[in-house]
């Protein structure tokens, strides 16, 4: 089955002929029927589409938390959706089978912009997350879901590796009202072997959404033992957020497992993990979490001023929840960075499959 086409954004004629996507660094220069190397965006005579426009590879519900997103509406449920198709090549990928997908079939569940909308104002949910696969390369489409959603009374959220260039960054964050980047590494070398990107790319996003928008920042980095977790690149990640993103951005980091291109790697110690969060909270930062591991402590977020566990967490179940309506502490009263307010939500709530019609 093959998806209608959509024309898209993003793109400009060559003088020899290809037409090259300026979506994002790769800058793909497409002969007539070739695909980028995302997959899902295609030249179609004289212009660019997009393929996966309105089709989605699955509707869940889940926990604000399973982004990660600590500090945006704690305990909240979020409906969450993705496409197919990225435009990285990471050999770790831990959603290959969606992001990696070259079958169209996968992406059975169509849903127009207002479908999605409705849906999450139906069921109460306080956002829609594009996650699973990188919404960048479906941008259009996210863009069209968001101003549905916002019409609606409903916020957004991006789970992106951040590869995309300036003008449709501008574009696509003007939408966006969080974001959880992922921060594979701090090393070029790193992402030029492990995921076909570039490093800087990544860091201009972050300091863009950190100083020129009002969207809430989280980082995430799969730490990947013999890769990405020495404690000279861990001290000088925690560094660079430090210096310049502040002490407020979150920062988490997530156990690997063998997968995809990476089978032979062994999966991340939960040791692994706590010692990147104490490197990374001995560094100044203020807020640092474990993630795919069974880890309380990191789990747990803690007032900045007086170390009070304001919302104490076990996996992504809620156990304790001190923090005041106006986001501040109950013992010290100094404000915890996010977006809070004074329903907290359905704190534990698993992944459930929901379906939504067009």
């Amino acid at each position: 089955m093959s998806s209608p086409s959509y024309p898209a954004r993003y793109w400009h004629t060559l003088p020899d002929g290809r037409l090259q996507c300026d979506l994002c660094p790769r800058d793909c220069k497409l002969h007539e029927g070739q695909r980028g190397a995302c997959f899902v965006r295609q030249r179609e005579g004289d212009q660019m589409v997009l393929s996966t426009y309105g089709r989605s590879s699955g509707f869940c519900i889940d926990p604000i938390e399973k982004k990660p997103l600590n500090h945006f509406y704690p305990g909240s449920s979020v409906l969450s959706f993705g496409t197919a198709g990225c435009n990285l090549a990471c050999k770790f990928c831990q959603n290959w089978d969606i992001s990696k997908s070259r079958n169209m079939d996968r992406l059975m569940d169509p849903a127009s912009p207002e479908a999605i909308a409705s849906a999450a104002v139906q069921h109460g949910f306080k956002s829609v997350a594009f996650t699973y696969n990188d919404p960048v390369i479906f941008a259009e489409y996210a863009m069209d879901v968001a101003d549905a959603c916002h019409a609606a009374g409903v916020q957004t959220v991006a789970v992106t590796a951040g590869y995309m260039h300036e003008q449709p960054r501008r574009d696509f964050y003007a939408m966006i009202d969080a974001a959880n980047v992922d921060l594979k590494a701090f090393s070029d070398d790193f992402y030029i072997q492990l995921t076909g990107s570039h490093l800087q790319p990544v860091l201009d996003t972050l300091l863009y959404l950190k100083h020129e928008t009002q969207v809430w920042l989280e980082i995430t980095t799969l730490l990947i033992p013999g890769h990405n977790d020495s404690d000279e690149e861990l001290a000088a990640l925690s560094a660079w957020v430090l210096q310049e993103l502040g002490p407020d951005v979150p920062l988490h980091f997530s156990a690997f497992h063998p997968d995809h291109k990476m089978r032979h790697v062994p999966a991340t110690p939960p040791a692994a993990l706590v010692r990147a969060r104490h490197i990374a909270l001995n560094t100044g930062l203020h807020h640092v979490y474990t993630g795919n591991v069974h880890h309380v402590e990191g789990d747990t977020t803690f007032c900045q001023a007086c170390q009070a566990p304001l919302i104490v967490r076990d996996w992504y179940q809620i156990k304790s929840y001190r923090l005041r309506p106006d986001g501040r502490c109950p013992d010290c009263g100094a404000p915890l960075a996010g977006r809070f307010d004074a329903a907290c939500g359905d704190f534990g709530r698993q992944r459930i499959p929901i379906t939504i019609g067009r």
